[in-house]
């Protein structure tokens, strides 16, 4: 039994090297697309959060307990990218 693995090992010996060469570009390309998949969503993600209009809403409060009286579910949500009760602060 022993002598049978030692020469299957004897056999693929060769193929060992290119194998792990390819194995790990592999996984470094993987790696790659998912960091860059990953910034890309990121950035998608601040574009969108940037649209929020509630900091510069004449109800936004900036209190961590009622952030808006008039649309207290929507305040700092992407709901409230579009909201009707939106007024700008005049400072």
């Amino acid at each position: 039994m022993l002598s049978l693995i030692v020469r299957f090992i004897d056999m693929i010996q060769p193929l060992i090297i290119p194998l792990c060469f390819i194995i790990a570009w592999v996984f470094i390309f993987a790696l790659g697309s998912s960091v860059i998949g990953t910034i890309v969503d990121v950035i998608k993600r601040s574009k969108k959060m940037h649209e929020i209009p509630c900091t510069h809403c004449q109800y936004f409060t900036n209190d961590h307990r009622l952030k808006c009286p008039v649309n207290p579910f929507q305040a700092n949500t992407e709901e409230a990218i579009n909201c009707k009760d939106y007024q700008m602060r005049e400072y």
